[in-house]
């Protein structure tokens, strides 16, 4: 947290920085009482400054050399690449320190390419050994499991590791943490639980914390006993955490939102040392299906390496289709029905269909794929353990030409046998 300081603005106590080198340590305004508050905490750190500088980086050896860190998450991180007047520089000294140091080499180092004042630069910050909260792959993919209009190109891209974000700047996918919420905003149950941020218990009247959480309520606002919601609430949990890890991208998954952990709809949650924020480990036993869910697809990811490389796909690698087999209707902007067959290998595939719309949708298997046998492996609107297979029980899909997928759920296949072969192969139904 090299932002900023809990000195505060000029109002603020004098703890550290500001009883040493005030203007030194602090962007100052032009009238000197002031501070520049790009970090949204009423001051902000003059990180490129030398000594500054070289404070920041000696930090960062001792927590690796002496704590044995893995690596570092920097917050609000574009701070970072500001001058003494608030300029986002081009290649900001400090950032290209941390990345170039002979000690911090094997570190990873993630930014938060963003600050409070206006700078967004995911897909752009610094150099190709950063890598970058993806906050856009977080929208995205929100809205496109809320259901919104004309998000299928831009959800199609985050799956697939957000080329049209990161290929310009050199980086791979392995640049993209991929995640869905963090300890900033709502949890995961939360994100399906509410329509509108709940932080009036912070005192600010409910002012604080974002306003954009591309959230959804299934129908109710908060806690509920209606059996019907909580199911959907289940399947879109479900549906977040298999694109989350189908995604290439490095994914990253909140602590809690495995069992369904809440913040009573709190997404600003950091002044509350209290049962809002605290983890209630209660809910790992009330929740079983979802961290079983959770665990099957984490192992799911690992089998199959293919949805983690570190390039981009290449059209020979993945191929798109609609629910009438041809090509997805990419600019029609109601549609919110795809699936893709991404090749593992010559004997191997994997069929992911995805349906954010409020109808049922049959989908019609392309020609390629009727030469296979086809198991089910997942489908986030079954119950439990119909919802997720454990590898080597997948059941025998006994219909090669089509899959009726539920309304706003999610379904992967699994391919054994020869894809696109022209020789006919015969299926039965598993029972």
């Amino acid at each position: 947290m090299f932002n900023h300081t809990a000195e505060g603005d000029e109002l603020g106590p004098t703890l550290s920085f500001r009883g040493i080198d005030n203007a030194i340590f602090y962007t100052l305004a032009v009238d000197k009482r002031f501070y520049r508050n790009y970090s949204g905490t009423g001051n902000t750190i003059n990180a490129n400054h030398p000594v500054v500088r070289d404070h920041i980086l000696a930090a960062l050896r001792y927590w690796m050399i002496e704590m044995h860190v893995d690596g570092f998450r920097f917050d609000l991180a574009s701070v970072l690449g500001r001058d003494d007047t608030g300029k986002v520089l081009r290649n900001a000294p400090l950032l290209e320190r941390i990345a170039e140091d002979p000690i911090l080499r094997d570190l990873k180092i993630i930014a938060e390419a963003w600050d409070a004042a206006g700078a967004y630069q995911v897909g752009s910050f610094s150099e190709r050994r950063w890598a970058e909260w993806n906050g856009r792959y977080r929208d995205d993919v929100r809205r496109f499991w809320r259901g919104d209009d004309g998000m299928l190109g831009l959800f199609a891209n985050r799956i697939c590791g957000s080329a049209d974000i990161y290929a310009k700047s050199g980086k791979g996918p392995e640049g993209s943490i991929n995640f869905v919420t963090c300890h900033d905003g709502f949890t995961l149950n939360d994100l399906v639980s509410y329509r509108s941020k709940h932080n009036e218990a912070n005192g600010e009247d409910n002012h604080d914390g974002t306003d954009a959480n591309f959230s959804q309520n299934c129908g109710f606002e908060g806690n509920t006993k209606d059996l019907g919601i909580d199911t959907l609430r289940k399947c879109q949990i479900k549906n977040f955490l298999l694109t989350l890890l189908i995604s290439r991208g490095v994914p990253m998954l909140l602590g809690g939102d495995e069992f369904r952990r809440t913040q009573g709809g709190n997404n600003n949650a950091y002044c509350q040392d209290n049962e809002t924020s605290w983890m209630d480990w209660n809910n790992l036993e009330q929740h079983q299906e979802i961290y079983r869910f959770a665990q099957g697809m984490i192992a799911f990811r690992r089998a199959h390496p293919i949805l983690s490389k570190e390039q981009f796909y290449t059209d020979a690698e993945i191929h798109w289709f609609g629910p009438q087999g041809g090509l997805p209707s990419w600019i029609d902007r109601q549609e919110k029905r795809f699936a893709c067959l991404i090749h593992e290998d010559e004997q191997h595939a994997l069929c992911l269909m995805f349906n954010a719309g409020a109808e049922a949708v049959d989908f019609r298997f392309p020609p390629t794929m009727s030469a296979a046998q086809w198991h089910l492996a997942v489908d986030t609107s079954g119950e439990a353990p119909q919802d997720l297979f454990a590898p080597g029980e997948e059941p025998l899909w006994g219909d090669p030409r089509t899959y009726r997928l539920s309304p706003r759920s999610s379904v992967i296949l699994l391919a054994r046998g020869a894809i696109g072969s022209s020789k006919p192969t015969v299926l039965t139904e598993a029972k």
